[in-house]
């Protein structure tokens, strides 16, 4: 288990004094006529030395009162347990001394508690974590473009030459608080008697969530396919080939004032502002510096934005990353088209650009364009809204309030900055693990500016709660069965980075890392190569029957002061050591896909298809996800940025998309008993709150129908035959998958397994392994598959002798037998030996 941020392999003080004696026993009472079952690190003949056990030694747990108290920091090493202890870097180290210097993995703590201490939201926010957070800022609530102001965004300036007020008039009226006369209004093109909102309270159109269609983009030139005015969207990311067909901007074939992309909202809207960012490329840098805005109503009578008594002319941007905020006049107009104009650009670079349009639809009385079909938003009555780290505080707070008896939160540690990792737990039995009960997880956040699957997560806490208590079947059979564990922000300040500037203003990167800068989903330990060594090494020896596939222990220089480990990370690891988790799926976003894993290349590819033992499980794993999402399952829906995954049915081994090394779904199988996915979403990492609805809705059934199957495969408990005592470590092997689980504290287990019949062989330190034939079904719930183990003659004389006690006749005689059978064929190895040895003496 982590012990100061560090796993260590020693005595454990929690140790009963029989165990010590037998241990002791078991070295100086050596019996010769039986074999020992435990190994350790196998060394090879060029002094190289690989992991090739299944067997560890004790390593320390975590007991109850060893727990640490939610209000404190996670365990982690002493350079990292101040809030602003900065990062240190990973030190080189060679393969052998990475296989030779291994930590095991943890074993199962003496109690069947498996849980953290309560988390008090009663209590308010330290001082000091929300001065350093928050700077002292009064502004709690997000930051939507209802609030947006130019001011608000750095890129956005009123240069003089470009903006111009109004002259003042000569005659003025003697008034003291009016310094600028009042600009007359631009003319409204269509529905002028309609009440005009306050600018700024308008979403965006949808050009980065895809709501607008392909169909609704024009542009007066385009270079060619991958560059034409589908590409125009906010955010929206190119391939990695120079000319590849999806290209990162719309760029217009002619360098001059004429070129425009056109917007069709195909119907009247009140146009509020545009956003602009420049060209997503690694082989290009283009973006616009100046731009002109103009409406229609029919795409022949245009109207351009004004300044007053002139037109408009908009600052854009002055980088290709950073999106730039435009508000129009203080009145907005009114069309159905609207046009992005260009005036001046990067003068080393071309016309390119990525857009969205703020714009509010108007009501539509007399059912003109009831022939549209508009999203449907939810039904559910839920908080659809951005939640800062106060906000989510309040809300889980009041899911708490609301279900008392089915939820409990608690912290798993502390962010770099100081804020808590809060989990939302939602059971029958909220705070301890269930004999038989598997354990769930969903994690979101790990990249802060993804911010969808946060509000999903909150949305369904609140969901749960609320058909909880209306005795929706379904849901309470869920809670009844299942322990979920729900943390819905796993990198908290990358999150307040990104909602302090709003959901269209952070951009693609901004909030991605911790604040220390590192990406999580690359910062888990790399146990594939670990795996991969040691599967070399016995291949080369030509020998496999103790190869680890299963619980490979963390390297130590992972755990070291030196590593370059993030402290949300080492939370998230010593969160899964303590819990036995059986499922989990990690929420992302930016595309719309669910990967499996391996999430690395063996041979460090840049893509390729790397499957688990347990491949066709996984595969069910994310079509169940992907299938039953309204988004991802729609066949006319088009690609988010530069891969088609409609042709892999929106599922794709992680490795085969592109190559990630120390990844949590990685690390999860092969440290964990867990199986874990990445979600990924939606085309827009922050979608705006008007759209949270809908997404709600996109995902519900996905979120549901997914935790169900926690449930498919095989479950039972592994008990003494003697004595009916759960018996923990068991390692449960299935016939032709290489990949094993093992029992926790209590005995029970749980192997997720598609229908069908398989044999599975139950073993265990000090008991004779035992095979049985288990067969799991279609329904929802798993198979109960039982086993009871029998102690070795070996175990049974080491409890005896360790109690003082005289050894029974029949063990006396089994271990009679023992000897003479072992004397006899080590006679007969003898007697061959020298025969060879006398013919070959007469035969010289």
């Amino acid at each position: 288990m982590w012990s100061g941020g560090r796993l260590n392999c020693q005595y454990s003080p929690g140790m009963s004094e029989g165990t010590v004696m037998a241990q002791a026993l078991y070295f100086t009472f050596v019996l010769s006529c039986l074999i020992c079952g435990s190994h350790g690190l196998v060394s090879s003949g060029n002094g190289t030395t690989t992991v090739r056990s299944v067997d560890y030694i004790k390593t320390t747990t975590v007991t109850p009162t060893e727990k640490r108290d939610s209000t404190t920091k996670p365990n982690t090493t002493q350079s990292n347990k101040s809030a602003n202890a900065p990062a240190v870097k990973l030190t080189s180290t060679t393969t052998s001394k990475v296989l030779a210097t291994t930590t095991r993995p943890p074993r199962t703590t003496t109690t069947a508690n498996y849980s953290f201490n309560t988390e008090d939201l009663n209590e308010g926010i330290d001082k000091k974590v929300e001065k350093r957070v928050w700077n002292k800022e009064p502004e709690d609530e997000p930051l939507e473009l209802a609030k947006w102001s130019t001011r608000s965004v750095k890129a956005v300036k009123k240069p003089k030459k470009i903006w111009k007020k109004a002259k003042k008039p000569k005659v003025l009226p003697k008034k003291r608080k009016p310094k600028v006369v009042k600009k007359s209004k631009p003319k409204i093109i269509g529905h002028p008697s309609l009440p005009v909102k306050p600018v700024g309270q308008c979403p965006p159109l949808g050009l980065e969530s895809l709501r607008v269609k392909d169909t609704q983009l024009r542009a007066s030139s385009y270079k060619r396919r991958g560059l034409g005015p589908h590409r125009g969207r906010l955010n929206i990311q190119s391939g990695i080939e120079d000319g590849d067909i999806y290209d990162g901007a719309w760029c217009a074939q002619y360098e001059d004032k004429k070129q425009w992309l056109e917007v069709d909202a195909r119907r009247p809207t009140r146009f509020t502002g545009v956003i602009l960012q420049g060209r997503s490329s690694i082989w290009s840098w283009d973006f616009i510096l100046t731009y002109k805005v103009q409406f229609s109503n029919d795409t022949l009578v245009w109207q351009p934005a004004m300044n007053g008594t002139k037109e408009a002319v908009f600052e854009g941007n002055q980088d290709t990353e950073t999106p730039a905020l435009a508000l129009f006049n203080e009145s907005a107009t009114v069309a159905r088209y609207i046009r992005i104009n260009p005036q001046s650009w990067y003068e080393n670079g071309t016309i390119c650009l990525r857009a969205e349009v703020l714009g509010c639809t108007l009501p539509d009385p007399n059912n003109i364009y009831a022939w549209q079909q508009t999203e449907q938003g939810t039904q559910d009555k839920l908080d659809f809204r951005h939640h800062n780290y106060k906000e989510m505080r309040k809300l889980m707070k009041s899911v708490t309030e609301a279900c008392p008896d089915i939820t409990h939160i608690y912290s798993i540690g502390k962010s770099h900055m100081g804020l808590k990792m809060y989990v939302m737990e939602i059971s029958d039995h909220p705070g301890k693990h269930e004999l038989g009960e598997p354990e769930f997880r969903y994690v979101a956040g790990m990249h802060g500016n993804e911010a969808l699957g946060r509000e999903l997560l909150l949305n369904l806490m609140q969901y749960i709660c609320q058909e909880y208590k209306l005795g929706n079947q379904r849901i309470v059979r869920l809670v009844k069965e299942t322990r979920i564990h729900l943390l819905p922000s796993m990198n908290p300040d990358g999150y307040e980075m990104a909602f302090k500037k709003g959901s269209e203003l952070a951009g693609w990167a901004l909030g991605r890392y911790s604040y220390q800068g590192i990406d999580m989903n690359h910062n888990f330990a790399d146990l594939n190569k670990v795996m991969w060594d040691a599967v070399e090494f016995d291949f080369q020896n030509n020998d496999k029957s103790k190869l680890i596939n299963h619980y490979i222990p963390i390297p130590e220089y992972y755990t070291s002061e030196d590593a370059f480990v993030a402290l949300e990370t080492r939370a998230v690891i010593n969160w899964m050591q303590n819990i036995p988790f059986v499922l989990s799926a990690n929420l992302h976003g930016g595309e719309l896909v669910v990967t499996y894993p391996f999430d690395r290349t063996e041979d460090w590819a840049p893509r390729d298809d790397t499957p688990t033992p347990d491949n066709s499980f996984f595969r069910w794993l994310a079509t169940v996800y992907a299938s039953t999402n309204q988004v991802m399952s729609n066949p006319d829906r088009r690609p988010c940025h530069n891969e088609n995954f409609q042709r892999y049915n929106n599922i794709i081994n992680g490795a085969n998309w592109h190559t990630v090394q120390g990844s949590m779904n990685d690390f999860s199988y092969l440290h964990t008993n867990c199986f874990d996915v990445t979600v990924e979403l939606s085309c827009d990492k922050f979608p705006h709150a008007s759209e949270l609805p809908i997404e709600w809705e996109n995902n519900k059934e996905s979120l549901l129908i997914y935790m169900e199957q926690v449930h498919r495969g095989l479950k039972g408990v592994i008990r003494d035959k003697d004595t009916e005592a759960g018996i923990a470590d068991a390692i449960i092997k299935v016939d032709d998958i290489d990949h094993h689980i093992r029992s926790v504290v209590d005995g029970d287990y749980w192997r997720l397994l598609n229908p069908g019949e398989y044999e599975v062989t139950v073993s265990a330190e000090g008991y004779n392994p035992s095979t049985r034939m288990c067969r799991v079904m279609y329904e929802h719930y798993p198979t109960i598959c039982d086993f009871r183990l029998t102690k070795t003659p070996k175990q049974r004389l080491k409890e005896i002798l360790a109690k003082g006690g005289k050894l029974p006749k029949d063990l006396q005689l089994r271990l009679r037998q023992l000897r003479l059978r072992k004397l006899r064929a080590s006679t007969k190895a003898i007697n061959s030996r020298r025969a060879a040895a006398s013919r070959k003496a007469r035969g010289s």
